[in-house]
């Protein structure tokens, strides 16, 4: 499409020399989860039994879903209850958490570290749901849209805010829970009609919330406030007791990374102290990720700043650059990037397409229409810049429910069928330097010039209208190879020119990935993935 761009000539492949080392595979992540998966606490078994199959395809990591004990055997453990209650104790209507018990989750663990593929941990540290007990506290009404302003004089609320751990008693941890360990509720049994107004607990043990902006998110003035029972890391017992967490999950449990959720709203001096704690007792290494979900880059980067880099955040920035693309016609495809976090700080970007808050029905859906998922998919799989994280969803499938199907157990929309291609297409040929072609609004390209060890290259075209093409340089030494498309879009032979280029196509509104046919691997791509993990065959979209 268009003239044939001149881009400036691509770094070689260096030459092996003894010193240099193996290329590692590519690390990609897979959430390994979605919102309405079945309550029926067989996810974690489920899992298991992928493990070797997604290891075939490139998967390194697993982020699980929160796997401590929350107010309801159906719960997907974002209300949760019991830090230290992993699907081991009779608590809330159940051993199991929704996604199984503790056994369950240890043999997920062992499954994955026997195919090296490494589990991350989604630690829900900001509040706590389900309490025992109620208890008397003094506290004031807030308003709302700015957390500092206070619109009532102090009065007593009678809040649920006592948590006694009946089912397990003072295994792992002796901590009882109290109004005076959290910061705030939403709900006064005194005056249930007044249910959602936000109580700031008052008290010589309560220091109110945390510092804005030095330390919880800025937005409606002071963030600190999410849901549930605030808890209150300026009391010494919640934090030794969630420092102390911490140190007994990665004995317990064999996890290479920690997902932290809401991150914008509890103390930044907490966690960096929990990364600390991490780094000097047990070494460093682990992948941390927090989800600070916001479309401001500057917000992001300046929380990045405060942590000292030793985060990645989701790049919602990206997502919504997706979601708005491929609701238009015929966008601009160079723009894809602009002002997304892997753009601005890729090392510390995880991208990705979609996750469980952003799928149909959640609170911050953006609607992706289907024919942009590969494209999506491709932008964060094969290019160099970010650490792509892979949606369950799109893998499997989505149970979402429907007028039909109010509690699906199986998919009712497939999953993106070309995506375990995608995957291998990552494995195999995305490495070494890049070189863009983004020289067209509707049609873009890329090369991957592989490594000195992984020499094997792939081109990269894509459009967002018709029928589109690029004129690409893969390097003089492809000269007179066939090139094919991998993921079989194409049924054509692409010959490289003795200069080194050559004309690779895709289809209208469509991606393809072409490799020599002789590349290592190739054999791969005739392997039939497996989609059916709920036992019940579901078609691919």
């Amino acid at each position: 499409m268009g003239e044939n761009f001149q881009a400036p000539s691509p770094a070689q492949a260096p030459s092996p020399e003894p010193q240099q080392k193996p290329t590692p595979q590519n690390a990609t992540l897979l959430q390994a989860f979605e919102w309405y998966i079945p309550p029926d606490h067989a996810h974690f078994t489920r899992l298991s039994s992928q493990v070797p199959q997604l290891a075939q395809h490139g998967i390194s990591s697993l982020w699980i879903p929160p796997s401590c004990k929350a107010t309801s055997p159906q719960s997907n453990g974002y209300d949760i209850y019991d830090l230290y209650d992993l699907g081991e104790f009779d608590q809330k209507g159940s051993t199991a958490t929704k996604w199984g018990t503790k056994a369950q989750l240890l043999e997920l663990a062992h499954k994955g570290k026997e195919h090296g593929v490494g589990l991350y941990w989604d630690a829900v540290l900001n509040h706590r749901f389900g309490a025992d007990h109620r208890e008397k506290c003094k506290a004031v009404e807030v308003d709302a849209n700015d957390r500092r302003v206070r619109i009532s004089g102090e009065y007593e609320i009678d809040a649920w805010v006592g948590f006694d751990f009946p089912g397990r008693g003072d295994q792992h941890s002796k901590l009882k829970y109290h109004w005076y360990h959290f910061s705030g509720v939403d709900f006064d049994a005194n005056d249930p009609a007044k249910a959602g107004t936000i109580y700031q607990i008052i008290g010589e043990q309560s220091q109110g919330w945390a510092k804005s902006p030095e330390d919880v998110d800025g937005e409606k003035g002071n963030y600190d406030y999410l849901m549930g029972c605030d808890l209150d890391y300026s009391h010494p017992e919640v934090e030794e007791d969630v420092l102390n967490w911490g140190r007994w999950l990665v004995k317990e449990v064999p996890i290479k990374g920690i997902r932290f959720d809401a991150v914008k709203h509890f103390s930044e001096g907490f966690l960096r102290k929990f990364v600390r704690m991490l780094d000097g007792e047990f070494g460093e290494g682990w992948f941390l990720v927090g989800e600070f979900w916001k479309d401001s880059l500057k917000s992001m980067t300046d929380y990045l700043d405060r942590m000292d880099h030793k985060f990645s955040l989701f790049d919602a920035p990206l997502v919504y650059n997706f979601g708005e693309i491929s609701t238009s016609v015929s966008a601009d495809l160079r723009r894809v990037f602009d002002d997304t976090l892997v753009q601005k700080a890729p090392v510390c970007a995880v991208t990705l397409v979609q996750n469980h808050d952003t799928q149909p029905l959640q609170a911050l859906a953006v609607p992706i229409t289907p024919w942009f998922l590969p494209l999506g998919y491709a932008l964060i799989l094969l290019r160099e810049a970010g650490y792509p994280c892979v949606f369950y969803g799109d893998l499997y499938g989505l149970c979402t429910p429907t007028p039909d199907k109010p509690s699906p157990t199986t998919p009712t929309s497939g999953p993106v069928a070309i995506l375990p291609k995608l995957l291998l297409a990552r494995k195999l040929y995305a490495y070494g330097p890049q070189t863009d072609y983004f020289d067209y609004a509707t049609c873009i390209g890329w090369v991957r010039h592989g490594t000195w060890d992984r020499k094997d290259k792939c081109a990269v075209v894509m459009s967002n209208a018709a029928e589109g093409w690029k004129s690409m340089f893969v390097g003089m030494e492809c000269a007179g190879q066939r090139w094919t498309d991998v993921l079989g879009w194409r049924e054509e032979v692409v010959t490289v020119g003795g200069d080194g280029w050559a004309e690779f196509r895709c289809g209208s509104c469509s991606v393809s990935v072409w490799a020599w046919e002789g590349a290592k691997g190739r054999d791969e791509f005739q392997t039939e993935f497996d989609f059916d993990i709920y036992g019940s065959k579901s078609e691919g979209t």
